[in-house]
């Protein structure tokens, strides 16, 4: 391939068929499985992945794209995070990803931000080793975790010490979260902040006890999905409490948490309460911008 004839450009000046069909091409053999997302749901991923394209940027070659970096901006930290990157089969090797790697450090220092961040499966050891190289250290392990059918929950649970627990209004939930970032938890992933959050389509609910708050959905009629789990207490006694809560409010339906749960935070709370860890998790990774 002749890299002469690559260009680069915003992602917002192509056409959404085209970023789509390119991110679909690229995720064809991805860790965890291809990435099998319709067209029609494209604005969905965009949204619930805050990526803005005027400052993702695409490489072409004959009007055709090729590699794409895909950026949800985290203004209020002062952090661009990478959301999404990756090349068609046929621009693998061309270097195209450092490309747009290098370049992604560049505007992000350019337009004042202090850090550029994203999240990588550790198992994926040749993007691991691409962002090793440019700089990214591991900040934490975002695990998943689940959860079989609870068919002998007991009876009652224990009292918690810190009271009853208690539903909360999802802009409470919200307000609480970014508090939270604000004092303290700087480097939770974006998934499990407001902004994901408030645009996930499916209903939610928010229940806090003490000083932890869950967040959860029911996305059909056999699962619950466990979106945030904060506890700021580090011996997470009151995270420990809802993940009980919740098992026993719904003993017949399977829960899980997907790769983005940091273990200090709630995680180690779940394996208490009888989740299992799962072995495939993410490094959250963060490059510093002098």
């Amino acid at each position: 391939m002749d890299n002469a004839a690559l260009v680069e450009g915003p992602a917002s000046d192509i056409d959404p068929a085209q970023l789509h069909a390119a991110l679909v091409q690229a995720f064809a053999d991805y860790l965890i499985g291809p990435f099998d997302m319709p067209l029609a749901q494209w604005p969905h991923f965009l949204a619930r992945q805050c990526i803005d394209l005027s400052l993702s940027r695409v490489i072409l070659r004959d009007n055709d794209v090729l590699a794409f970096a895909f950026v949800a901006p985290r203004a209020a930290m002062g952090v661009w995070r990478l959301a999404a990157m990756g090349a068609v089969p046929a621009a693998r090797g061309t270097g195209a990803a450092q490309r747009l790697l290098n370049d992604l450090i560049q505007r992000a220092a350019h337009a004042g931000m202090t850090a550029v961040e994203l999240e990588v499966f550790a198992q994926n050891t040749r993007a691991l080793r691409l962002y090793e190289s440019h700089g990214f250290q591991a900040l934490h392990d975002l695990h998943g975790y689940h959860a079989q059918p609870w068919s002998q929950a007991p009876l009652s649970l224990p009292s918690p010490t810190s009271g009853a627990f208690a539903p909360l209004a999802l802009e409470e939930a919200y307000a609480w979260i970014a508090q939270a970032q604000l004092t303290g938890l700087n480097d939770l992933p974006l998934q499990v902040t407001p902004p994901v959050l408030a645009a996930n389509p499916l209903q939610l609910q928010a229940w806090k006890l003490g000083r932890a708050l869950l967040v959860f959905t029911l996305p059909d009629e056999v699962k619950v999905q466990i979106l945030s789990l904060i506890d700021r207490n580090p011996a997470q006694h009151d995270a420990y409490q809802l993940a009980l809560q919740l098992r026993s409010s719904f003993p017949e339906r399977a829960c899980f948490v997907h790769e983005l749960q940091r273990s200090d935070v709630g995680g180690d709370a779940l394996a208490r309460a009888g989740f299992e860890c799962q072995a495939l998790h993410q490094l959250l990774m963060r490059r510093s911008i002098t």
